[in-house]
């Protein structure tokens, strides 16, 4: 035992002195692109806040207008506020939008739809994870409803605008904890079995699948979609577990800002050329590994499908 905290004692310094080292490691890559966006129009779903909020900073700097939208709306104008003032751009502009509830998702495409003629870039970057089991207001559980249905109704609806706005993109943000998903179609609201972290997991895969299908729909329109993996980032994502609070704390010398975590999804919203991968999925600013499970087209397209008929739309 003694050693043992004589281990402890010399390795965590070490730890800690080399950390600036360590961290730039796994800081990933950096969006190279210098395009920049007057004229264009943005929506980005919780905007308010960690990666999303340094996402709409660097588009509104660019000079996009930019939506954000989010649930809590003073969380929201507060950060609407604090980034035009500092990228000089006052097109920041917040909305509400509850994505666990498809009354209030309707309402925010409609007031949308109503506002702007254009949508040139859609980031579906909100979510939740490790909630205890609940359910939304339409009765889908938390982390389905929220990560995967909530943003499928939303690009369902915003999808003619985006066409009508080519060339467009939709950049949808995901998780390498992917790989530990899985599509339980016969117990999709999780009331058979639960937990709160697989249940992350399996809405993360439906992300992946999602942005595959989507790809394969969207062929030959003008706009392409992508999904990402920020990477682990010092974020209030976390806010759920204790345990896992605890370790962002005692880890966050090597945990990536949310600046670092938001440059994959400036580089699908942005990087030029990235056409031909659209349906892919990203990390550190590159195409990366993706799971067996995620390249399945039947599961792709029954997920699909099912989604349409739990939201009760028609999508072709």
């Amino acid at each position: 035992m003694l050693a043992m905290l004589g281990v402890l004692t010399t390795f965590i310094p070490f730890l800690y002195f080399t950390a600036p080292s360590i961290r730039k490691f796994f800081a990933g890559g950096v969006c190279r692109s210098n395009v920049q966006l007057p004229g264009k129009v943005v929506v980005i779903t919780g905007g308010n806040t960690g990666i999303g909020k340094e996402t709409a900073k660097e588009l509104a700097r660019r000079g996009a207008r930019v939506y954000i939208a989010c649930r809590d709306v003073l969380k929201g104008e507060s950060a609407a506020s604090e980034i035009r003032a500092d990228t000089k751009n006052s097109q920041v502009l917040v909305r509400k939008l509850d994505l666990s509830d498809t009354k209030s998702i309707r309402a925010f495409a409609e007031g949308f739809l109503a506002e702007e003629k254009q949508l040139h870039i859609l980031i579906n970057n909100a979510g939740v994870m490790m909630c205890p089991y609940s359910k939304t207001a339409d009765g889908f559980e938390t982390h389905l409803g929220v990560n995967h249905l909530g943003h499928f109704l939303l690009t369902h609806l915003l999808l003619e605008r985006l066409k009508a706005s080519t060339p467009a993109r939709v950049v949808n943000l995901s998780s390498v904890v992917h790989h530990a998903g899985k599509i339980h179609f016969h117990d999709l609201q999780s009331e058979k079995h639960y937990s709160r972290g697989l249940a992350y997991c399996h809405s993360k895969l439906a992300n992946v699948l999602f942005t595959r299908e989507l790809a394969r729909r969207l062929q030959g329109t003008g706009v392409t979609t992508y999904a990402v993996h920020p990477g682990i980032v010092s974020s209030e994502l976390v806010r759920h577990s204790f345990l896992l609070c605890l370790l962002w704390r005692l880890f966050s010398p090597f945990i990536k800002s949310p600046w670092e975590g938001a440059q994959t999804s400036l580089h699908c919203a942005l990087a030029e050329g990235l056409e031909p991968l659209s349906g892919k999925y990203f990390s550190d600013c590159k195409k990366a590994w993706v799971s067996p499970k995620s390249r399945d087209n039947k599961t792709a397209e029954r997920l699909w499908n099912v989604s349409c008929e739990l939201l009760g739309i028609q999508w072709e």
